[in-house]
């Protein structure tokens, strides 16, 4: 079987997968990774949206042999020990999440936005079409908007 080298939130790991197995399963199965929700496994819902690299991509349509000596950040590694990320912060501010299960997604989602795009519109917002099944819409795009300002 083969051998993976990459890093997961600041930590290098070996992994010895398939090289078609999707990250999404290396993550969460192998590695105990468990911020990246399966939800579609097509790339549609989003719900396991992780940075690769720095670009936001969806693990479950991602093969791990994709990874090698590449980044891998989740939920788990976006705060600084105990200082969340802006995007958390505003999260939790704007009681965004309801039952929780998108909100890993949506929030990394939301980071690379930000990173692409400091002051978004509501249509960039939108756009990054992640789906949340409590339609807490409205209070993602303020959180987005305020974690934007603080940024």
């Amino acid at each position: 079987m083969p051998s993976h080298t990459f890093t997961v939130n600041g930590r290098s790991v070996t992994v010895d997968a398939p090289d078609d197995l999707p990250l999404l399963w290396v993550l969460r199965d192998m590695l105990g990774v468990t911020g990246p929700k399966y939800g579609c496994g097509v790339d549609v819902c989003k719900a396991c949206t992780s940075h690769l690299d720095g670009t936001d991509v969806r693990p479950c349509v991602v093969p791990v042999s994709a990874c090698a000596g590449k980044t891998v950040t989740t939920i788990e590694g976006l705060a600084d020990g105990e200082d969340l990320h802006p995007v958390q912060e505003a999260w939790l501010e704007q009681d965004v999440a309801q039952c929780g299960f998108c909100q890993p997604g949506q929030i990394m989602a939301a980071v690379a936005l930000l990173e692409r795009t400091p002051h978004p519109t509501d249509e960039d917002i939108d756009a990054i079409a992640n789906i949340c099944r409590c339609g807490t819409y409205f209070r993602i795009r303020e959180a987005i908007r305020s974690a934007a300002a603080r940024m």
